[in-house]
């Protein structure tokens, strides 16, 4: 019966020691911060805005036309650019510039946005897309 008492008593212990640890542990969401984090390095993700720069010439407003999807891809070194995700054009911002949304995987300033033999470079949000109604 001591025994019992003993082994019990030396499990408790053991129970209250380990537990603690985990029962006060808190946690909070990193979301936000890698966020922050990667749209410093300029990296968009899905439902964030982008500004693309194209040339503005004719050729470019008879390929793209508002609500259509762009592939982009990203130069990976030597090898062909890979696909990085895809994006929607939202409009027109001036002669040069398109804003879009990003709708699947992601975008990286630098990378390139076709539709057919069509390109555009993904740039800043900050840029010349920004509206005043973005500043809010």
């Amino acid at each position: 019966m001591e025994r019992n008492i003993s082994v019990m008593a030396l499990l408790l212990l053991f129970a209250i020691v380990g537990f603690p640890g985990r029962a006060h542990t808190t946690s909070y969401s990193l979301i936000g911060e890698q966020r922050e984090e990667k749209a410093a390095k300029g990296i968009r993700e899905k439902g964030e805005t982008v500004c693309l720069f194209q040339s503005g010439t004719e050729d470019i407003r008879k390929t793209i036309a508002v609500g259509d999807i762009l592939v982009v891809y990203r130069d990976v070194g030597s090898r062909a650019p890979k696909e990085a995700g895809k994006i929607k054009v939202l409009s027109y911002a001036g002669a040069d510039y398109l804003k879009g949304e990003v709708v699947e995987g992601e975008a990286r300033t630098g990378d390139v946005a076709k539709k057919g033999e069509v390109a555009s470079l993904v740039i800043s949000p900050e840029g010349p897309c920004r509206t005043p109604a973005d500043a809010r």
